[in-house]
């Protein structure tokens, strides 16, 4: 037992490897350690030192991370937040809370999201962000005031349009679209739709268009972001409708109708419908089951200008802007459930709630 005890090592001592060892570890050997990182603790690493934070830019290592640790998230936004955004990790179901770089104490809205960017609204201009490569660009307002505003950034593209509709008197009937290749904006003249009643609502891209709802007479229409031209949908939607609104999958290239049926503007059921092959008509998928729909109804009280939906990794999600939880369908497996209120919210705040998808790309440049 005494000559065994001269080989233990202490308790309290923990060996340390010599920095030579790790000088020497292979490039390529690093970058698939540090690839398989999660989000947030490669994001603090990046500040450590210059040889890391490089990496971002290395096209070994993007290759890698492409696809391994950049997870869909869900973004909530609040007037109250400033630069804190809670998000919700759906593969982990895990809270967290993301602090982005944005310029005080100009209070930036953020508006809309797309391909990794997020795109906020300042006093006289947007600023668009890659909180992944930490770049910001400024861009200024091309009309005040604006009815809506919706970022285009395609999966693969490295450049990203801007769309806005103008409401103000010298500019009215026009829409503007942004081109960050060109760095300027267009000035489409012509007659702009009436849209649906939600200006939480932005419109949805689908084979090089935006699409849109207008109000009752409820009826689609599209602007193509090239030649600038209206052009309502020639598909007949579902009859008794109380409110309607578009939802793309853009990556499948599938387009979803959630809207409410009833009457008077009395929703008593909520359906979902796909738009058939071809684009000739409106198949129903599902209809809201009875207890959730009667939840829903009751959030809105019958109020859907506050109504708004989007498509985030496989599932449709509908939110109200007057409630802090979501309503998702997941279309593979078709069910639906809530995604409960993030308990970082304080318990007085009843309404600014606006939810994004957010899927953090590093090719994407602002």
């Amino acid at each position: 037992m005494l000559a065994m005890s001269r080989f233990q090592i202490p308790a309290t001592s923990s060996p340390e490897m010599e920095p030579e060892i790790w000088r020497r570890l292979p490039e390529e050997l690093l970058e698939r350690i540090l690839a398989r990182l999660p989000l947030e603790t490669f994001l603090n690493l990046r500040s450590t030192c210059k040889r890391f934070h490089s990496l971002l830019f290395s096209p070994s290592f993007l290759s890698q991370t492409k696809t391994q640790f950049l997870p869909p998230l869900l973004l909530l936004s609040h007037p109250q937040f400033h630069n804190n955004f809670p998000i919700y990790d759906s593969s982990l179901s895990r809270w967290r809370t993301l602090t982005l770089p944005l310029p005080q104490p100009c209070g930036p809205h953020l508006i809309s999201t797309s391909n990794g960017l997020l795109c906020f609204s300042l006093q006289h201009s947007f600023l668009i962000c890659n909180l992944l490569t930490k770049s910001i660009k400024t861009i200024d307002f091309p009309t005040y005031p604006f009815v809506l505003a919706t970022l285009i950034s395609p999966p693969s593209s490295t450049s990203y349009k801007i769309f806005l509709l103008s409401s103000s008197s010298s500019s009215s009937n026009s829409a503007f679209v942004y081109d960050s290749r060109i760095r300027n904006w267009a000035r489409f003249k012509g007659h702009d739709p009436i849209l649906s009643e939600s200006s939480h609502q932005e419109g949805v891209f689908f084979n090089g268009s935006l699409y849109f709802t207008t109000r009752e007479p409820f009826s689609v229409m599209g602007f193509d972001l090239e030649i600038g031209k209206w052009e309502r949908m020639n598909v007949n939607l579902p009859e008794e409708l109380a409110f309607a609104r578009l939802v793309s999958d853009y990556k499948k290239k599938r387009v979803f109708l959630v809207g409410g049926i009833g009457r008077n503007g009395i929703s008593r059921n909520v359906k979902v419908w796909e738009l058939g092959e071809g684009a000739r008509n409106w198949v129903e998928l599902v209809s809201l089951p009875e207890l959730i729909c009667r939840k829903f109804v009751s959030i809105c009280y019958h109020n859907y200008e506050h109504v708004y939906c989007f498509w985030h990794d496989g599932l449709i999600c509908v939110c109200c802007y007057t409630w802090p939880e979501i309503l998702l369908y997941k279309v593979g497996r078709r069910t639906w459930h809530w995604l409960p209120k993030c308990p970082l919210l304080p318990d007085k705040w009843s309404c600014g709630f606006r939810w994004f998808s957010f899927v953090p790309d590093l090719f994407a440049l602002a």
